[in-house]
């Protein structure tokens, strides 16, 4: 397990984190999203022991990470833009991670590159941006470390390339102890493979909760209440999120269960009433509308 414990980092007057608090489980894929500039990639830095907490601390197992090996030999860490050496190919790279990681497979690797149709000797500086990010992840998934972190991971693969990663991670998950932990801007990326999310708003986390039930627990409402007063009354009694009208067309994002804003339209015996789900980009919307990120206030 990850344990984040008020994590602050600053970068001269700039507060990238601000006692961030976090648990990250094993054995699932955790998925980071948040507004830009929101710290993603620095607390994927500090999860790494690359960057030091000026405040708090982050717990491998109940290992410290910052200057501890034995820590650090648990993460493997992919920042956003692939990281080589000068000239370097796949098979020189692969030699280093094997001296960096104990547990790194070679032969896995190497049979990896030859079902991506990756040429192990070709100058990796030529590779698309694409195909030097398959590098990357392969080498990431062959060092065999328990937690891997991936700084925008999907980013320049095509389609049928982020369906077979996500097809490694999650056979990763099966066979062994692992666990992915994902940054990306890609929201239908994270909740097509993502167990748990965590929302990143100006250096705090707004939440980290389950997917699934954190779908259960937001929904989208349409409806028409014909009286005014009714209207009112139940915009009172629901935990509303956002709000539209047109019309007579009421549309609100709140918190609570099915069964509980059912019950309580109903009672205002509506003349037209629609319950949806949300995808998780409506879901980020709504919750960092809440937090003072409203799109309304950026454009007009």
């Amino acid at each position: 397990m990850i344990q984040i414990e008020h994590v602050t980092k600053r970068f001269g007057d700039i507060v990238a984190l601000n006692g961030v608090d976090a648990q990250i489980g094993e054995r699932c894929i955790f998925g980071l999203v948040g507004t830009n500039g929101a710290g993603k990639s620095t607390l994927l830095r500090v999860i790494a022991g690359v960057l030091k907490a000026e405040e708090g601390q982050v717990q491998i197992d109940n290992i410290p990470v910052w200057e501890n090996p034995l820590a650090k030999r648990k993460i493997c860490f992919l920042p956003d833009v692939a990281m080589f050496f000068p000239n370097a190919t796949a098979v020189v790279m692969r030699d280093y991670y094997q001296t960096v990681y104990p547990k790194f497979d070679s032969g896995r690797f190497d049979d990896l590159l030859g079902k991506f149709d990756l040429d192990p000797k070709r100058k990796l500086s030529t590779f698309s941006k694409g195909m030097k990010k398959q590098v990357s992840v392969l080498l990431g998934i062959c060092a065999n470390t328990e937690y891997l972190l991936c700084d925008e991971t999907f980013d320049g693969l095509d389609p049928v390339m982020r369906q077979t990663v996500k097809s490694l991670f999650a056979s990763e998950i099966l066979s062994r102890k692992f666990t992915p932990v994902i940054a990306s801007h890609s929201l239908r990326e994270i909740e097509d493979i993502c167990d748990f999310v965590g929302l990143l708003h100006k250096g705090g986390i707004l939440f980290a909760k389950d997917l699934d039930e954190m779908k259960l627990g937001i929904h989208k409402i349409q409806c028409v209440i014909p009286d005014a007063a009714d209207e009112e009354a139940l915009l009172q009694d629901l935990t509303v999120l956002q709000k539209e009208k047109r019309g007579s067309l009421l549309t609100i994002v709140v918190r609570g269960t099915y069964d509980e804003i059912d019950w309580k339209i109903q009672a205002r015996q509506p003349l037209f009433s629609e319950i949806l789900p949300l995808t998780l980009e409506e879901i980020f919307i709504s919750e960092t509308e809440v937090a003072g990120y409203d799109i309304k206030n950026l454009v007009f």
